[in-house]
Protein backbone atom coordinates (compact mmCIF):
# COMPACT_ATOMS: atom_id res chain seq x y z
CA UNK A 1 0.00 0.00 0.00
CA UNK A 2 1.09 3.07 -0.64
CA UNK A 3 0.53 7.50 -0.46
CA UNK A 4 0.45 6.95 -3.61
CA UNK A 5 1.14 5.02 -3.76
CA UNK A 6 -0.47 4.56 -6.43
CA UNK A 7 -3.02 6.80 -6.79
CA UNK A 8 -6.68 6.25 -6.64
CA UNK A 9 -7.79 9.69 -8.38
CA UNK A 10 -11.27 9.24 -9.63
CA UNK A 11 -11.44 5.55 -10.69
CA UNK A 12 -13.70 3.08 -8.23
CA UNK A 13 -12.63 0.17 -6.51
CA UNK A 14 -15.35 -2.18 -5.01
CA UNK A 15 -18.10 0.26 -3.11
CA UNK A 16 -17.88 -2.22 -0.06
CA UNK A 17 -16.06 -3.59 2.15
CA UNK A 18 -13.43 -6.49 0.66
CA UNK A 19 -14.95 -9.92 0.51
CA UNK A 20 -12.63 -11.50 3.07
CA UNK A 21 -12.57 -14.61 1.33
CA UNK A 22 -10.80 -13.32 -1.80
CA UNK A 23 -8.90 -10.82 -0.40
CA UNK A 24 -6.22 -13.22 1.07
CA UNK A 25 -3.78 -15.18 -1.03
CA UNK A 26 -0.95 -17.18 0.97
CA UNK A 27 2.42 -15.48 1.72
CA UNK A 28 3.76 -18.39 3.09
CA UNK A 29 3.06 -19.97 7.09
CA UNK A 30 0.84 -17.83 9.36
CA UNK A 31 1.12 -14.93 6.46
CA UNK A 32 -1.36 -13.78 3.94
CA UNK A 33 -1.25 -11.28 1.44
CA UNK A 34 -4.19 -9.18 1.13
CA UNK A 35 -4.47 -7.25 -2.61
CA UNK A 36 -8.44 -4.72 -2.19
CA UNK A 37 -9.55 -3.01 -5.43
CA UNK A 38 -9.69 -4.04 -9.09
CA UNK A 39 -7.04 -2.25 -10.97
CA UNK A 40 -3.35 -2.80 -9.34
CA UNK A 41 -2.58 1.18 -8.47
CA UNK A 42 -5.85 0.72 -6.67
CA UNK A 43 -4.82 -1.66 -4.35
CA UNK A 44 -4.31 -1.98 -0.81
CA UNK A 45 -1.80 -4.87 -0.49
CA UNK A 46 -1.07 -6.18 3.02
CA UNK A 47 0.55 -9.06 4.84
CA UNK A 48 1.05 -7.90 8.30
CA UNK A 49 -0.95 -8.20 11.37
CA UNK A 50 -0.49 -4.20 11.73
CA UNK A 51 -1.92 -3.44 8.07
CA UNK A 52 -4.43 -5.96 7.92
CA UNK A 53 -5.90 -4.24 11.51
CA UNK A 54 -5.85 -0.77 9.31
CA UNK A 55 -7.98 -2.57 6.34
CA UNK A 56 -9.91 -4.26 8.79
CA UNK A 57 -10.88 -0.52 10.53
CA UNK A 58 -10.93 1.05 7.29
CA UNK A 59 -13.55 -1.30 5.59
CA UNK A 60 -15.35 -1.36 8.76
CA UNK A 61 -16.41 2.49 9.46
CA UNK A 62 -16.60 2.98 5.20
CA UNK A 63 -20.23 2.62 5.68
CA UNK A 64 -20.70 5.33 8.15
CA UNK A 65 -20.89 8.88 7.70
CA UNK A 66 -18.16 9.56 10.80
CA UNK A 67 -15.21 11.72 10.02
CA UNK A 68 -12.40 9.53 9.66
CA UNK A 69 -8.82 10.69 10.81
CA UNK A 70 -6.13 8.78 9.11
CA UNK A 71 -2.58 9.37 10.92
CA UNK A 72 0.84 8.02 10.32
CA UNK A 73 4.34 8.91 8.70
CA UNK A 74 4.73 10.75 5.59
CA UNK A 75 5.05 8.45 2.46
CA UNK A 76 3.03 5.25 5.03
CA UNK A 77 -0.04 5.42 2.89
CA UNK A 78 -2.48 7.54 4.25
CA UNK A 79 -3.88 9.04 1.38
CA UNK A 80 -4.23 5.92 -0.30
CA UNK A 81 -6.19 4.37 2.71
CA UNK A 82 -8.69 7.85 3.16
CA UNK A 83 -9.40 6.93 -0.73
CA UNK A 84 -10.33 3.32 -0.11
CA UNK A 85 -13.05 4.67 2.53
CA UNK A 86 -14.41 6.97 -0.32
CA UNK A 87 -14.33 4.29 -2.89
CA UNK A 88 -15.48 1.27 -0.01
CA UNK A 89 -18.71 3.84 1.25
CA UNK A 90 -21.80 4.36 -0.30
CA UNK A 91 -20.53 8.06 -1.45
CA UNK A 92 -18.26 6.76 -4.20
CA UNK A 93 -20.34 7.39 -6.80
CA UNK A 94 -20.13 11.09 -5.90
CA UNK A 95 -16.43 13.11 -6.31
CA UNK A 96 -13.49 12.99 -3.93
CA UNK A 97 -12.41 16.49 -3.65
CA UNK A 98 -9.26 16.74 -2.11
CA UNK A 99 -7.44 19.59 -0.42
CA UNK A 100 -3.80 19.81 0.62
CA UNK A 101 -3.19 22.39 3.58
CA UNK A 102 0.63 22.15 3.10
CA UNK A 103 2.40 24.85 2.73
CA UNK A 104 -1.06 27.10 2.31
CA UNK A 105 -1.39 30.39 4.04
CA UNK A 106 -4.31 30.99 6.28
CA UNK A 107 -6.18 33.34 3.57
CA UNK A 108 -5.49 30.41 0.54
CA UNK A 109 -6.67 27.81 3.53
CA UNK A 110 -10.24 29.96 3.83
CA UNK A 111 -10.27 30.30 -0.06
CA UNK A 112 -10.07 26.88 -0.73
CA UNK A 113 -12.86 25.59 1.81
CA UNK A 114 -15.15 28.08 1.45
CA UNK A 115 -14.51 29.72 -2.06
CA UNK A 116 -14.45 33.00 -2.70
CA UNK A 117 -17.68 34.49 -3.31
CA UNK A 118 -16.92 33.80 -7.62
CA UNK A 119 -15.49 30.02 -7.48
CA UNK A 120 -17.36 27.38 -5.11
CA UNK A 121 -15.35 26.60 -2.10
CA UNK A 122 -14.46 22.54 -1.56
CA UNK A 123 -16.72 22.02 0.94
CA UNK A 124 -19.32 22.92 -1.48
CA UNK A 125 -18.18 21.10 -4.23
CA UNK A 126 -18.09 18.12 -1.96
CA UNK A 127 -21.75 18.21 -0.81
CA UNK A 128 -23.60 14.94 -0.39
CA UNK A 129 -20.08 13.18 -0.48
CA UNK A 130 -16.58 13.43 0.58
CA UNK A 131 -13.94 15.81 1.35
CA UNK A 132 -10.40 14.79 1.91
CA UNK A 133 -8.61 17.14 3.91
CA UNK A 134 -4.15 16.49 3.30
CA UNK A 135 -1.93 17.28 5.97
CA UNK A 136 -5.25 18.34 8.59
CA UNK A 137 -3.07 19.36 11.50
CA UNK A 138 -1.84 22.38 9.28
CA UNK A 139 -4.92 23.85 9.15
CA UNK A 140 -5.13 26.99 11.19
CA UNK A 141 -6.89 27.42 14.30
CA UNK A 142 -9.13 30.43 12.71
CA UNK A 143 -10.32 28.01 9.80
CA UNK A 144 -10.59 25.08 11.79
CA UNK A 145 -13.31 27.08 13.86
CA UNK A 146 -14.93 28.20 10.33
CA UNK A 147 -14.66 24.61 9.27
CA UNK A 148 -16.43 23.37 12.59
CA UNK A 149 -18.72 25.81 12.51
CA UNK A 150 -20.08 25.03 8.87
CA UNK A 151 -20.37 21.84 9.56
CA UNK A 152 -22.81 22.06 12.24
CA UNK A 153 -24.78 24.18 10.22
CA UNK A 154 -25.21 22.07 7.77
CA UNK A 155 -24.19 18.23 7.03
CA UNK A 156 -22.85 18.90 3.50
CA UNK A 157 -19.85 16.11 3.19
CA UNK A 158 -18.23 13.66 4.74
CA UNK A 159 -14.77 14.49 6.32
CA UNK A 160 -11.79 12.34 5.70
CA UNK A 161 -7.93 13.48 7.11
CA UNK A 162 -4.66 12.52 6.87
CA UNK A 163 -2.37 14.14 10.29
CA UNK A 164 0.88 13.03 10.84
CA UNK A 165 1.20 10.55 13.73
CA UNK A 166 0.73 12.75 17.23
CA UNK A 167 -1.21 15.76 15.33
CA UNK A 168 -4.73 13.91 15.91
CA UNK A 169 -5.58 16.52 18.98
CA UNK A 170 -5.34 19.36 16.47
CA UNK A 171 -8.91 18.18 14.78
CA UNK A 172 -10.29 17.28 18.30
CA UNK A 173 -13.21 20.13 17.73
CA UNK A 174 -13.99 17.98 14.22
CA UNK A 175 -14.57 14.42 16.61
CA UNK A 176 -14.61 11.36 14.49
CA UNK A 177 -12.91 8.37 14.54
CA UNK A 178 -8.61 7.80 14.33
CA UNK A 179 -7.12 5.41 11.94
CA UNK A 180 -3.05 4.70 12.65
CA UNK A 181 -0.79 3.53 10.14
CA UNK A 182 2.56 1.83 11.33
CA UNK A 183 5.89 3.27 9.16
CA UNK A 184 6.86 0.43 6.65
CA UNK A 185 9.63 -0.35 9.01
CA UNK A 186 7.73 -1.75 11.70
CA UNK A 187 5.36 -4.06 9.43
CA UNK A 188 8.40 -5.55 7.59
CA UNK A 189 6.07 -8.66 6.06
CA UNK A 190 4.69 -6.04 3.86
CA UNK A 191 7.54 -5.20 1.90
CA UNK A 192 8.34 -7.76 -0.28
CA UNK A 193 4.42 -7.78 -1.17
CA UNK A 194 4.42 -4.32 -2.11
CA UNK A 195 8.12 -4.68 -3.88
CA UNK A 196 5.75 -7.44 -6.18
CA UNK A 197 2.92 -5.15 -6.20
CA UNK A 198 5.27 -2.34 -7.58
CA UNK A 199 7.20 -4.29 -10.12
CA UNK A 200 4.43 -5.54 -11.58
CA UNK A 201 2.86 -2.28 -11.97
CA UNK A 202 5.41 -0.45 -13.70
CA UNK A 203 6.52 -3.71 -16.05
CA UNK A 204 2.54 -3.63 -16.94
CA UNK A 205 3.51 0.05 -18.03
CA UNK A 206 5.97 -0.88 -19.44
CA UNK A 207 4.83 -3.71 -21.13
CA UNK A 208 7.46 -6.13 -20.14
CA UNK A 209 7.71 -9.23 -18.75
CA UNK A 210 8.80 -8.98 -14.55
CA UNK A 211 11.24 -11.58 -13.86
CA UNK A 212 11.14 -10.73 -9.84
CA UNK A 213 14.12 -9.65 -7.68
CA UNK A 214 17.36 -11.22 -7.11
CA UNK A 215 18.03 -13.04 -3.89
CA UNK A 216 20.43 -10.45 -2.56
CA UNK A 217 17.53 -7.58 -3.59
CA UNK A 218 15.02 -9.31 -1.55
CA UNK A 219 17.39 -9.49 1.45
CA UNK A 220 18.53 -6.06 0.99
CA UNK A 221 14.82 -5.03 0.69
CA UNK A 222 13.85 -6.33 4.20
CA UNK A 223 16.56 -4.82 6.41
CA UNK A 224 16.33 -1.61 4.81
CA UNK A 225 15.33 1.07 7.04
CA UNK A 226 12.68 3.05 4.64
CA UNK A 227 12.76 6.15 6.01
CA UNK A 228 10.69 7.17 3.40
CA UNK A 229 8.07 4.41 3.96
CA UNK A 230 6.18 3.05 1.12
CA UNK A 231 6.74 6.05 -1.09
CA UNK A 232 10.60 5.52 -1.14
CA UNK A 233 9.90 1.59 -1.79
CA UNK A 234 7.78 2.63 -4.89
CA UNK A 235 9.87 5.50 -6.30
CA UNK A 236 13.20 3.09 -5.74
CA UNK A 237 11.00 0.21 -7.63
CA UNK A 238 10.05 2.39 -10.74
CA UNK A 239 13.96 4.17 -11.32
CA UNK A 240 15.28 0.32 -10.51
CA UNK A 241 12.95 -1.34 -13.34
CA UNK A 242 14.70 1.14 -15.81
CA UNK A 243 17.94 -0.11 -15.25
CA UNK A 244 16.79 -3.51 -14.99
CA UNK A 245 14.91 -3.71 -18.39
CA UNK A 246 13.93 -7.50 -18.56
CA UNK A 247 16.21 -9.00 -16.25
CA UNK A 248 15.70 -9.33 -12.27
CA UNK A 249 16.21 -6.66 -10.11
CA UNK A 250 19.45 -6.32 -8.19
CA UNK A 251 20.04 -4.58 -5.20
CA UNK A 252 22.51 -2.80 -6.73
CA UNK A 253 19.55 -1.48 -9.28
CA UNK A 254 17.47 -0.62 -6.29
CA UNK A 255 20.50 1.59 -4.20
CA UNK A 256 20.31 -0.88 -1.18
CA UNK A 257 22.94 -1.64 1.22
CA UNK A 258 22.97 -3.22 4.50
CA UNK A 259 24.68 -1.39 7.70
CA UNK A 260 28.07 -2.10 7.19
CA UNK A 261 28.28 -3.04 3.67
CA UNK A 262 30.82 -0.82 1.85
CA UNK A 263 28.69 1.73 -0.49
CA UNK A 264 30.66 1.76 -3.72
CA UNK A 265 31.69 5.02 -5.18
CA UNK A 266 29.54 6.82 -7.51
CA UNK A 267 32.25 6.47 -10.50
CA UNK A 268 31.72 2.21 -9.54
CA UNK A 269 27.89 2.52 -9.06
CA UNK A 270 27.46 3.86 -12.22
CA UNK A 271 29.46 1.72 -14.00
CA UNK A 272 27.92 -1.08 -12.63
CA UNK A 273 24.54 0.12 -13.68
CA UNK A 274 25.91 1.05 -17.07
CA UNK A 275 27.31 -2.94 -17.31
CA UNK A 276 23.80 -4.40 -16.09
CA UNK A 277 21.70 -1.97 -18.98
CA UNK A 278 23.92 -2.88 -21.87
CA UNK A 279 24.13 -6.67 -20.96
CA UNK A 280 20.16 -6.77 -20.96
CA UNK A 281 19.81 -4.59 -24.01
CA UNK A 282 22.33 -7.10 -25.86
CA UNK A 283 21.07 -10.50 -24.39
CA UNK A 284 17.26 -9.11 -25.49
CA UNK A 285 19.27 -7.64 -29.22
CA UNK A 286 20.95 -11.11 -29.84
CA UNK A 287 24.62 -9.23 -29.76
CA UNK A 288 23.12 -6.86 -32.34
CA UNK A 289 24.85 -3.60 -31.76
CA UNK A 290 22.54 -1.31 -33.97
CA UNK A 291 19.53 -2.56 -32.91
CA UNK A 292 20.17 -2.24 -29.69
CA UNK A 293 21.66 1.39 -30.15
CA UNK A 294 17.81 2.00 -31.34
CA UNK A 295 16.43 0.80 -27.96
CA UNK A 296 18.73 2.85 -25.90
CA UNK A 297 17.81 5.85 -28.22
CA UNK A 298 21.57 6.29 -28.59
CA UNK A 299 23.83 6.63 -31.81
CA UNK A 300 25.42 3.69 -33.02
CA UNK A 301 28.69 4.73 -31.89
CA UNK A 302 27.90 6.44 -28.98
CA UNK A 303 26.36 3.38 -27.87
CA UNK A 304 29.58 1.48 -29.09
CA UNK A 305 31.62 3.81 -26.67
CA UNK A 306 29.48 2.78 -23.67
CA UNK A 307 29.83 -1.48 -24.63
CA UNK A 308 33.68 -0.46 -25.06
CA UNK A 309 33.67 0.78 -21.51
CA UNK A 310 32.01 -1.74 -19.70
CA UNK A 311 33.83 -4.05 -21.12
CA UNK A 312 31.17 -5.94 -22.26
CA UNK A 313 31.55 -8.49 -24.99
CA UNK A 314 28.55 -8.14 -27.93
CA UNK A 315 29.54 -11.74 -29.18
CA UNK A 316 28.34 -13.59 -25.92
CA UNK A 317 24.80 -12.53 -26.59
CA UNK A 318 25.05 -13.89 -30.63
CA UNK A 319 23.17 -17.35 -31.06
Amino acid sequence: MSEHQPSLGASRIDSTAPDRSEAFQADGPGSATRATGRRRSDRIVSASALMQEVVDQASGIARSDEMVIVAGPSGSGRKHVARAIHQWSPRAGGPLVEIQFGGLSEPAQARELFGDGVVAGALSRAQGSTLLLENADQISPNTLTHLADALRSAKRARLLATVAVGAEGALASLGGERIQIAPLAARGEDILPLAAHFLAEFAAEKSIEPIGFSADARRWLVQETWSGNVRELRERIRQAIRLADQGAISAEALMLSTEGDEVPSFKDAKRAFETRYVEGLLRRCSGNISRAARMAKKDRKDFYDVIRRTGVDPGQFRG
